[in-house]
């Protein structure tokens, strides 16, 4: 029999993280962390991780588990995923992973291609096309190769352009085809897909607060401690709020234009998310936050349900 296996997914600020938490709190889970930033230390505040002592409610994994000038992959987090799922399994407590990196999600439960090693030539070539032209040029260059990929990657998200792009040159094949092509599914486990969709403009209205709360708990404060440690070109740091405030720290823009672009390319992120978590087939979608009492019991209920099936012999 396949053990129970509950995802909480959706848009930044949905409300996802609190949710899990009841979850786990009231059916004996473990929470299982699925967003690609904050698996990196001392990224805190621009995370918006839960503080310790929330995480100490109920287990946490894969939150803080590497330093953030080391490459982490989708690959890695596969990896080491599936052992910790394993391991909540093995100690009788359901898995419920929450977060909102939907590549990280489907690798987890669908697996990865297996994809060509870095040729670094190659990214430096990539690397000083976006220094001399643009993020933007490489958008549309990756666009015109791998359609998929573009409408999924931030014209802003260098990193994941490169990889496309490399993918496609040392391979002749846009990497979403690879997506579906030789992967070995998440065995063992049977997933409650739970899908946070709120009114579109109360989620703007609260990612506006969040990214204006994040400055004044000192944002701009957690950058410099990080630069001081580690080089300020860090991957991590180019996530939505840090590469902001590095750029006001940097002198290129004033704080109040940091906080508004913050905001704005978090909307844009916002709908990038449900876009690609829409495609989910499996996801069962509840109209409104995680925080909401109604939205928190309409979700339980349908996971007594879930838990109740499994458990009922075929």
């Amino acid at each position: 029999m396949n053990a129970p296996l509950i995802v909480v997914a959706g848009p930044t600020g949905s409300g996802k993280s609190g949710l899990a938490v009841d979850l786990a709190r009231a059916f004996g889970g473990e929470v299982v962390n699925c967003d690609s930033v904050q698996v990196y230390r001392y990224l805190d505040i621009g995370t918006a991780k839960l503080c310790k002592a929330e995480r100490q409610r109920v287990p946490h994994h894969l939150i803080d588990v590497v330093e953030p000038d080391k490459i982490f992959t989708a690959g890695e987090y596969l990896r080491l995923g599936r052992t910790v799922l394993d391991e909540i399994r093995g100690r009788q407590q359901i898995p419920i992973v929450t977060g909102g990196t939907g590549l990280y999600l489907r690798a987890l439960l669908e697996g990865l291609f297996e994809g060509p090693k870095r040729s670094e030539s190659l990214r430096a070539r990539l690397n000083d096309l976006a220094e001399r032209k643009g993020t933007g040029y490489l958008h549309r260059l990756l666009a015109r190769v791998d359609a998929d990929s573009a409408r999924n990657i931030s014209p802003n998200d260098q990193p994941k352009m490169i990889r496309a792009l490399e993918v496609y040159f040392l391979t002749s094949m846009p990497i979403s085809q690879h997506f579906s092509q030789g992967r070995e599914a998440l065995r063992g486990f049977e997933a409650l897909q739970i899908g946070l969709n709120p009114p579109r403009q109360l989620l703007y209205e609260f990612i506006d607060r969040r990214a204006e709360e994040m400055f004044a708990a000192g944002l701009l404060a957690e950058v410099q401690s990080i630069c001081s440690r580690f080089a300020p070109d860090l991957k991590p740091l180019q996530a939505l709020g840090y590469a902001q405030a590095v750029r006001h720290l940097r002198g290129e823009i004033g704080l109040a234009e940091a906080i508004a672009l913050t905001q704005r390319q978090t909307h844009h992120y916002a709908k990038r998310q449900l876009t690609w978590f829409r495609r989910e087939k499996e996801m069962v979608w509840f109209e409104g936050f995680g925080s909401e009492a109604s939205i928190r019991s309409a979700v339980k209920e349908r996971v007594s349900k879930f838990l109740a099936r499994l458990q009922t012999p075929p």
